[in-house]
């Protein structure tokens, strides 16, 4: 080659940067893994709270049990029963199903939600009917074990994880 011919050099072109999108499917993966951890731990943490809150329950039952054995007081034991199944099911289902309901409702959705096995009306027309009619009542007479153990039954079907909104 001459003097006079000159070569014509280019410069290193290097390639586009990388994108960051769309990510590789390992970060796809990491996303999945990291959502299903997450709703894993929601879920564990609300069923967690929902069989405390049986339990607690269930306490309370115990203890109105054992208050009941003592005083075999039928007005104050069928009060604070019904007191127990409103708070427990303020806590279990949406406030707006439960709040209003006074009654027939009432009985109506303590049968409804007593269990899918159970097709009697224990609450509507059994001995949880007391629990609507004792307040109307100067002498009451009722089979407080038949109550409690309708009540205990009721708060043993409660679902692990309830329908809370």
């Amino acid at each position: 080659m001459g003097e006079g011919a000159s070569l014509q050099l280019r410069d290193i072109h290097l390639p586009d940067a990388i994108s960051w999108w769309p990510p590789a499917p390992g970060w796809w993966g990491l996303l999945l893994l990291v959502v299903l951890v997450v709703l894993s731990i929601k879920t564990f943490v609300e069923m967690r709270q929902r069989r405390e809150a049986r339990a607690t329950a269930i306490k309370s039952l115990e203890t109105l049990t054992h208050s009941f054995e003592q005083d075999r007081n039928q007005h104050k034991l069928v009060s604070a029963l019904s007191v127990l199944l409103r708070r427990i099911c303020l806590s279990y289902y949406p406030r707006k199903e439960v709040a209003g309901l006074s009654g027939e409702a009432w009985l109506g959705f303590l049968d409804t939600h007593l269990g899918k096995s159970n097709q009697t009306t224990p609450f509507s027309k059994g001995p949880g009917r007391i629990l609507v009619t004792a307040p109307y009542q100067d002498l009451i007479e009722i089979d407080g074990q038949a109550l409690l153990s309708l009540c205990r039954d009721w708060i043993k079907t409660l679902p692990p994880k309830g329908r809370k909104a």
